[in-house]
């Protein structure tokens, strides 16, 4: 386990909220060694958000899931929070979201409700500073690794930052364009055909780029279940277990399509009818349980493209937030 950034005193947790995490942008590189990459399911708003307050990209901050936590502030800096708009509010008054906000010592930090999405994500000025474990300081809760002690914030949670970056007092207010901002579920998202689509029947493949599905309550951050048309193999669900790619469309043998996600299993056994586009994964994460998902077929040339898009998106976000300059986390 490596060190933690010099830290100061951030939050206290008052009330954790649904499911509250420390996440960064993950830790590539494990997945060989049975550890997935963890981190914010919704980067681009993680990122936007750190680049608000002045932090690098790959800053840890908090995602905040459907309920929000209450948060007493203890440092003097700024916050940010992008994402879902969960009713983000500084002292009982309603802050504006994909904006940085001053606050000091004895201010609270709450969520009135949520109003869309699913996922909020809260930076602060200097990030979250909890210890860096692989390189990473994300929270995968399964196997206790990284964050706050392994597991979301619980009551009575201290959580610490790092020091701000210089000239931090002149981002107060500095609020992105709406056209930088990336946000709700548009529809429908985008997937490439396979692995195993050659598993699977035409009529499969046809009713999962036509038919609608709900989001399962039962999904979390492993993965969505979707409720829905079952997808039918053509002679089974097994193959021989190989690594799973971030959005694999995994169909065990009832049917019922699977979308993983960051903390996914590092490999598998069942069939894949496609893979959701890297750049609509964000999207997909602001899904809550209940909500409408469809799908649409892309080719690899028009995912690569849209990737290009996010990654001009993301740019024109450290141009205007000034921080192109600064150095990987």
């Amino acid at each position: 386990m490596e060190g933690a950034d010099e830290a100061r005193p951030g939050f206290l947790v008052v009330a954790p909220g649904l499911w509250t995490t420390v996440q960064d942008l993950g830790r590539p590189g494990y997945q060989q060694y049975g550890v997935p990459p963890s981190g914010a399911l919704d980067a681009y708003a993680l990122e936007a958000a750190n680049r608000l307050v002045g932090n690098p990209p790959q800053a840890a901050g908090l995602e905040v899931t459907l309920r929000g936590p209450v948060l007493r502030v203890e440092f003097d800096g700024l916050v940010a929070c992008t994402g879902a708009d969960l009713g983000f509010t500084i002292d009982g008054r309603p802050a504006m979201m994909w904006q940085a906000h001053r606050v000091r010592p004895g201010q609270v930090l709450a969520f009135s409700g949520r109003k869309a999405g699913c996922r909020a994500y809260l930076a602060a000025s200097g990030g979250i500073a909890v210890p860096c474990v692989m390189g990473s300081r994300s929270t995968y809760v399964r196997a206790k690794l990284g964050g706050l002690n392994g597991r979301a914030l619980a009551n009575g949670d201290r959580v610490s930052v790092g020091s701000p970056s210089p000239g931090w007092r002149e981002r107060a207010g500095l609020a992105l364009p709406y056209q930088l901002r990336r946000f709700g579920l548009p529809q429908p998202v985008r997937a490439i055909l396979g692995p195993q689509d050659w598993m699977f029947t035409s009529l499969a493949i046809r009713r999962l780029f036509g038919a609608a599905y709900r989001v399962s309550p039962r999904s979390d951050r492993m993965g969505y279940r979707l409720e829905g048309p079952r997808l039918a193999h053509r002679d089974g669900a097994d193959i021989v277990s190989e690594g799973i790619a971030p959005g694999s469309i995994q169909v065990p043998a009832d049917g019922r399509p699977i979308v993983l996600l960051a903390d996914r299993q590092t490999t598998g056994g069942y069939a894949k009818i496609a893979t959701v586009i890297s750049a609509d994964l964000d999207f997909l994460a602001q899904a809550a349980p209940g909500d409408r998902v469809t799908f649409r077929k892309i080719d690899v040339p028009g995912a690569h493209r849209v990737r290009r898009e996010r990654q001009e998106l993301l740019e024109e976000v450290a141009r205007f937030t000034g921080t192109a300059g600064l150095p990987s986390a």
